[in-house]
């Protein structure tokens, strides 16, 4: 079974049980446009306890928003399905600026009321296909155009994050804007600074990551949210087209992206802002130390060159090299060697076990130290420039060092 066909038969078994309910939101949007949801939320007139009496593997999700999680068989790949089923509600007031104080069962006319745009206020009957539309979302979607629901104003006041999602969604969907709803973003962009860094975070990643992530980028700077959230970039235009280069991108190579080339910024700070993973902060931090390396790669010698080509990162900063050059009109040599260096070296030769070691050093009667480290060092590099080709000349050139300790 699928998930959207567990989710049609727990819309027909509320419907046999004689409530109202249908597909709502995001995958009656998707659905209407040919792509397949992510995921199915079904909006019903039954109340949370009767949609717990009728099903016996469900939990409250929301309970005092009137969501509750039903749980379905295991899918082909093993895992559970699950549909969220909400009942019809409106909104009070949003004191916190993300949910409201209090909601109120009501209508589906209502509900779709409560939504954010127009394309997200549809809703589906997925048995008989019929569309419920209360809010012109449908006639939005043939032109294309995102709209907020009833006033901008109001909806982006209720929660500010709607200012950052209307760039997500008018990006993906290739949509124009609506003069009232992005003169109301515009003005209320500074509001945005309310929102949890995780939010803002989260949202910035499906921007970036997106294929349409030029187009959200240059929303961004439109809606202006830049100077907010991303203050850092100092040049709109260069950060565009190195983005437009990137043929795909992860958080942390887009966002590297777009910083200044020439590594003035503080990344730890806006990674901490942001509230990053250590992941992604010790992916963003590389990118950006080692980000005009490769200009010149075919003039850096292997030990300084292999162990970059070497990091996990590797593929990524030599992406960033090439959307680098050809924003700046300027061949990409060092991209170009870069990449033949990967087809034509294989991966552990990049990184080969070293000839020797501490306790190689050690076994010598050296002690830990500056001239034990520069040892290590020195050899380390003779053996990945080809210098040094078996322990035993290691052995020697360490004899060598010795005898010599500034040479």
């Amino acid at each position: 079974m699928t998930e959207r066909e567990f989710a049609t038969d727990v819309v027909a078994r509320l419907q046999n049980a004689g409530f109202e309910a249908l597909f709502a939101g995001g995958c009656v949007r998707d659905e209407l446009l040919g792509i397949e949801p992510a995921d199915y939320d079904i909006a019903t007139s039954a109340t949370p306890d009767q949609v717990k009496q009728h099903f016996k593997r469900c939990h409250s999700f929301g309970a005092s928003f009137g969501v509750v999680e039903v749980l379905g068989p295991r899918d082909p790949h093993g895992e559970w399905l699950k549909v969220q089923v909400a009942t019809f509600r409106s909104d009070g007031t949003y004191t916190d600026g993300r949910r409201p104080d209090s909601v109120v069962f009501s209508s589906p006319q209502e509900d779709a009321a409560r939504r954010d745009f127009t394309i997200n206020g549809l809703f589906r009957d997925p048995i008989t296909a019929k569309v419920f539309d209360y809010v012109g979302g449908e006639k939005d979607l043939r032109n294309k155009v995102l709209r907020a629901i009833g006033d901008p104003a109001k909806r982006f006041e209720e929660d500010k994050l709607r200012i950052l999602r209307a760039v997500r969604m008018a990006a993906r969907f290739e949509l124009e804007i609506d003069p009232d709803t992005l003169a109301a973003a515009q003005a209320m962009a500074p509001l945005i600074a309310a929102v949890s860094a995780e939010r803002i975070a989260e949202e910035l990643r499906k921007i970036l990551t997106n294929e349409h992530r030029v187009r959200g980028f240059k929303l961004l700077g439109e809606f202006r949210l830049l100077r907010h959230i991303l203050q850092e970039v100092e040049d709109e235009i260069l950060a565009m087209n190195i983005l437009a280069s990137l043929n795909s991108a992860s958080f942390p190579l887009a966002l590297t992206a777009i910083l200044p080339r020439a590594g003035t910024t503080n990344v730890s700070a806006l990674c901490s802002r942001l509230r990053l993973s250590n992941e992604e902060r010790d992916r963003i931090a590389w990118l950006t130390k080692h980000r005009q390396s490769l200009a010149h790669a075919t003039e850096l010698p292997r030990s300084i060159l292999f162990p970059i080509l070497a990091a996990m990162g590797a593929h990524e900063l030599v992406a960033l090299e090439y959307a680098d050059a050809r924003a700046a009109y300027r061949d990409p040599v060092g991209a170009d060697f870069c990449s033949s260096v990967f087809r034509q070296v294989h991966p552990e030769h990049l990184d080969p076990p070293p000839y020797i070691t501490g306790d190689d050093l050690v076994a010598m009667g050296m002690k830990p130290g500056k001239e034990f480290k520069r040892i290590l060092e020195t050899i380390r590099a003779q053996q990945l420039d080809g210098e040094v080709n078996s322990k035993a000349e290691a052995l020697e050139k360490v004899q060598n060092l010795r005898a010599n300790p500034t040479s």
